[in-house]
């Protein structure tokens, strides 16, 4: 299984912080944000690379990190170098698997949460469905609904329907940035976005993908601290204690 890593963005709202340096390698304690994610998947012994995305303006910062771990990691540049011109999250996966040549089963994660739970536990879910899978989590504020991915669900778990930033939404079921594609649904990539899925978030190909083939969502076990601005993460480096 590989594992993607969206790093492509500037954050621009986390300036000037990052302003010359990627929010994913950023620390939260003692490690960055990217080492508490990788050090937590890695204990379940089923990812064979990590391939983080980034865009040329950050890639060398990037590449430097990687050079001192022990696990494989490949950092793919998508080429771009200022906000207005990236690719956006569908896109960037899509170069990816390109560049690359993947063509495997795939979690593919934000890199720029942390969490209190361990991602193992959505593997094994992913696994035990055999199928593309999401998490959801109940969000009982309207308004943040607006500005996430939302999700409708079966008693079963699986997904009857997804939107992205909806006006009107139709649940209380927000789905936060960590997907897992299967080998056959990760090639379907290309057919979304021709089918002209929204390409900026990346839950966007999940709500097409959702359409053509089964998909599950299981309910997040724990806490996801999300860092959106400097408030947010100096909140989350006074708060985060680890995995539980």
């Amino acid at each position: 299984m590989k594992c993607l890593i969206l790093a492509a963005g500037y954050a621009t709202r986390l300036y000037p912080l990052t302003e010359n340096f990627p929010k994913p390698l950023l620390k939260v304690g003692d490690k960055t944000i990217l080492d508490w994610l990788i050090d937590d998947i890695e204990g379940a012994g089923l990812v064979d690379e990590y391939v983080v995305i980034s865009n040329h303006k950050f890639a060398q910062h990037f590449t430097d990190w990687a050079s001192g771990k022990s696990v494989k990691i490949t950092v793919v540049d998508d080429g771009t170098s200022t906000n207005e011109t990236r690719l956006g999250a569908v896109r960037d996966i899509q170069f990816a698997i390109d560049k690359l040549g993947l063509d495997d089963d795939m979690l593919v994660i934000a890199g720029d949460n942390v969490l209190d739970f361990s991602l193992q536990k959505f593997v094994r879910y992913a696994h035990g469905k055999q199928t593309s899978c999401i998490m959801r989590y109940f969000e009982a504020d309207a308004k943040r609904l607006t500005k996430c991915g939302v999700v409708e669900v079966a008693p079963d778990d699986r997904i009857i329907g997804m939107e992205e930033k909806p006006a009107q939404p139709r649940s209380n079921w927000c789905c936060p940035p960590f997907y897992f594609y299967t080998k056959a649904d990760a090639r379907l990539v290309p057919a979304g976005i021709a089918a002209g899925c929204g390409t900026d978030a990346p839950g966007s190909y999940i709500a097409w993908l959702c359409t053509q083939t089964p998909v599950y969502a299981m309910e997040m076990p724990g806490r996801r601290y999300d860092i959106g601005n400097l408030e947010s993460y100096h909140k989350v480096c006074e708060e985060y204690k680890g995995i539980k």
